[in-house]
């Protein structure tokens, strides 16, 4: 019988809400204060507010982390370290240059760190993802590093391609509707390989939903 003392909470839509509530934040903001006509002015405007509201919310959820689950992954805590340094720029050069860099640097960065670590035989998101994915095999967080070390290298690329060729707005509406699916797609096609290396499908499906990286 398990004993249920040790049994970690269930909080998976408290994880996508601390991944990325800040972000729908940022978009709500932006949207809201972004003119109906053309107007660079208060489009910068509005690029500026809803940058201040995104490093507002993203160091909330941070805390709202901290306070909730006792901590907060090493990979959220880079990410708002990012938010706060490349959102400040933004802010004081008012270009969203810096802010739409962000997402690419962070990608590069864990896509980059964890196909180094499966290379050497290390899986650094087990490292990350702390005590996620109970009962996963060496093999199976091998195979699962891997899998997202390519999957962030693809959304960077894709990043950069969207930044380059929509406005600011666009970008940051496809931040919402098309990253936030695509993360969630392919988190649910590594739940046949989890299954084969120690999860069952229950465990494999709710864990993939729990403890995936945030893309935001």
């Amino acid at each position: 019988m398990a004993d249920t003392g040790t049994q970690k909470p269930k909080s998976g839509w408290l994880n996508t809400l601390v991944d990325y509530g800040p972000l729908l934040i940022f978009f709500l903001v932006y949207k809201y204060y972004s003119p109906d006509e053309p107007d660079s002015l208060v489009e910068v405007a509005a690029m500026i507010k809803g940058t201040i509201a995104f490093m507002v919310a993203a160091v909330a959820a941070l805390a709202f982390s901290r306070i909730k689950f006792g901590k907060a992954s090493p990979m959220l805590w880079f990410s708002t370290v990012l938010i706060l340094g490349f959102g400040a720029l933004t802010v004081f050069f008012g270009d969203p240059t810096f802010v739409q860099l962000k997402p690419t640097i962070i990608y590069v960065f864990f896509g980059v760190a964890l196909l180094i670590g499966y290379w050497r035989g290390t899986a650094l998101l087990k490292i990350l993802l702390e005590a996620a994915f109970e009962g996963l095999s060496d093999e199976g967080w091998l195979k699962l590093s891997r899998n997202w070390g390519v999957f962030f290298l693809v959304l960077a690329a894709l990043n950069e391609f969207l930044r380059w060729y929509l406005d600011f707005g666009g970008w940051l509406a496809a931040k919402l509707w098309v990253f936030l699916p695509l993360s969630f797609l392919f988190t649910f096609t590594q739940i046949p390989m989890l299954m084969r290396h120690g999860l069952s499908l229950g465990e494999a499906t709710e864990d993939a939903i729990e403890n995936e990286p945030p893309t935001g």
